[in-house]
């Protein structure tokens, strides 16, 4: 691609609709190596520099959980998925991981963790700690209160999962745990509909913020909720009229959330799309979004995330279709990768989603400093 095409990327999706590197104005972007392993690639992790070359590889034991993320000291940190998870029920598979890894540039193992109840998200934290979703069976008081969703997909046990969120240390003590059906009734929380009910509320993003309060996406009742980790309380809750399906819910500085939101049956919506929003949670006003020009050009309906880099701008990768791009503060793209490279999901992967696909769960990108080791 010439220099000047790149430094002029067209705002129209649907013109840049190629692989690898598509777009990119050197002198607007933040730079940096961004960070990927592909759902299909059976354990590859890529990174590749703003010009979208691959400059680094690992090669783990396992196909990807999730994600990975660079971690303070240079390592990897690996949310793999477990060879011999647990059988909850049938689209389990899709997003348990419970492989956790932290490997050095050469792929020397330094840490080895295992939960094979854990499922979809996972922050390392900068204690050393790790905390992640593991899915557990709801009491059957509380099960019997679950709503909404499709009744004609429930088990033939009655059995409906739910979500403790957890926290353990480098000896794999467990330090921390909350039970989300402990403070939330099943009933004030309806599945949406169309979706299956044997997981409720599904809490597949994570985080923690400066204060203490841990941030979890709620993906098939739409929500994101702040738990006080010191009384376990809920601090606030973001509903359906701010987010739909999201995913990975993160602090930024000023202490407002940014949330990659799926648009999935938004209300109100009847074409669905996608877009990253940032929040203030003391009020619940939005502050800033990014929708594309032609919205419908943008929309994953599953997995994504979003995260503010060094300069300001965002960095969003739209899963579904393996699309990482940059934007900045007023929504110009100015990067953009498109994962070249496609494979199918493993049986029993293939029944829920067939055919070829370069999708991730979500990228991350890193300044040079951040990996002296390249």
């Amino acid at each position: 691609m010439p220099d000047d095409a790149r430094s002029l990327p067209s705002q129209i999706t649907m013109y840049r609709r190629q692989l690898g590197l598509t777009a990119l104005d050197t002198a607007r972007s933040a730079g940096g190596y961004t960070l990927f392993a592909r759902q299909t690639g059976c354990g590859v992790v890529d990174m590749v520099d703003i010009e979208g070359r691959k400059v680094h590889r690992w090669d783990m034991p396992v196909r990807p959980g999730r994600d990975a993320v660079i971690l303070p000291n240079g390592n990897l940190g690996y949310n793999g998925s477990h060879a011999t998870s647990a059988d909850l029920y049938p689209a389990w598979d899709l997003w348990h991981g419970g492989d956790f890894y932290e490997v050095k540039p050469d792929g020397d193992v330094v840490w080895h963790y295992e939960d094979m109840f854990h499922h979809h998200d996972a922050q390392w934290l900068p204690s050393g700690n790790l905390l992640y979703t593991v899915a557990a069976p709801l009491p059957a008081d509380k099960a019997a209160r679950v709503t909404g969703g499709d009744p004609s997909k429930d088990g033939a046990d009655g059995v409906v999962q739910s979500d403790i969120v957890r926290e353990v240390n480098r000896a794999g003590e467990v330090v921390w745990e909350w039970r989300i059906w402990d403070h939330i009734d099943p009933a004030d929380l309806p599945v949406h509909p169309n979706f299956d009910r044997r997981h409720w509320p599904m809490i597949n993003g994570v985080s923690e913020t400066r204060d203490g309060l841990v941030l979890m996406s709620l993906r098939t009742t739409s929500g994101v909720i702040a738990v006080n980790k010191s009384t376990g309380a809920i601090v606030w809750h973001a509903g359906t009229d701010i987010v739909a399906q999201q995913h990975t819910p993160i602090e930024m500085e000023s202490g407002t959330i940014l949330v990659f939101d799926n648009g999935n049956l938004r209300p109100g919506m009847s074409n669905p799309f996608s877009r990253a929003i940032e929040f203030d949670p003391k009020t619940m006003e939005v502050t800033w979004d990014y929708t594309d020009p032609t919205p419908i050009s943008f929309f994953s309906p599953f997995m994504g995330g979003a995260e503010r880099l060094w300069n300001g701008n965002t960095l969003i990768c739209e899963s579904a279709f393996g699309r990482l791009f940059e934007v900045t503060p007023d929504g110009t793209l100015v990067w953009e990768y498109v994962i070249p490279d496609f494979d199918e999901y493993p049986s029993p992967l293939n029944a829920f989603i067939k055919g070829a696909t370069n999708s991730c769960f979500r990228a991350h990108r890193y300044r040079a400093s951040d990996v002296p080791w390249l």
